[in-house]
């Protein structure tokens, strides 16, 4: 007798049940990959608490440090300011400021200017070395006082953001930058000679998790079209 149309009822229902399984596996490795996120590159404001860095809640030009404060500046790419690399040098104010001596009617202020990876350079351009300096100023001067007294010659743009330190970068200034950002990957210490190959490691390619989820997808789709068939012979 010839099976009518019910007999392959139980293997349109396990091929549907099968490619729903393969679809949701699917959506799931694909949200899990991780995303490619734009970054910006421009100087970073920090300061120094106690033996870490902090980022600074206020502006160079708003922030009016104490004496003996030591403040950071960082250039790197970075998503978030939260992402965004710390100076990397651990110096304390005693070291940067040792050979500059008190003064009436004066405050020191121990500056750490990191001008970040080859990696975080804009083309055509190579970060000059990490280092640090100690600027005597007013009681009353700012950060961004400081930073003039140590570093010109500073460069900013029409909303007063500060786009180059010591004239570096030459161009730019907060720009969007394509790709994973490179703060996290710069880890080396200050004066260590580093890539010139400007990418981050790793590549613009799909993760290797990706790609075993992906067949392991694969996989389970094919097992649940040859079940489907089995039961259909």
């Amino acid at each position: 007798m010839t099976p009518g149309p019910t007999a392959s009822r139980p293997a349109r229902t396990t091929l549907r049940a099968g490619f729903a399984l393969l679809l949701g596996l699917l959506l799931a490795v694909l949200l899990a990959a991780p995303a490619q996120a734009a970054g910006y590159r421009y100087w970073s404001f920090w300061e120094r608490e106690g033996s870490g860095w902090n980022y600074a809640t206020q502006g160079p030009a708003q922030l009016r440090p104490e004496d003996g404060s030591v403040q950071g500046f960082r250039f790197a790419v970075s998503a978030e300011a939260d992402d965004s690399a710390a100076p990397r040098s651990e110096a304390a104010f005693a070291e940067i400021c040792e050979k500059t001596g008190e003064r009436a009617g004066r405050k020191r202020i121990a500056l750490v200017l990191d001008f970040g990876t080859p990696a975080d350079a804009p083309e055509g351009e190579r970060p000059p070395k990490p280092r640090t300096a100690c600027a005597s100023v007013t009681e009353e001067a700012s950060a961004a006082d400081a930073l003039a007294a140590v570093a010109p010659p500073l460069r900013y743009d029409s909303s007063a953001m500060l786009c180059a330190i010591d004239g570096y970068p030459r161009t730019g200034c907060g720009e969007q930058v394509s790709g994973e950002p490179s703060a996290g990957e710069s880890s080396a210490s200050p004066g260590t000679e580093e890539s010139d190959s400007g990418s981050a490691p790793g590549g613009d390619g799909p993760s290797a998790g990706l790609l075993v989820g992906v067949g392991a997808v694969a996989v389970l789709g094919v097992a649940a079209l040859w079940q489907s068939r089995r039961r259909r012979g």
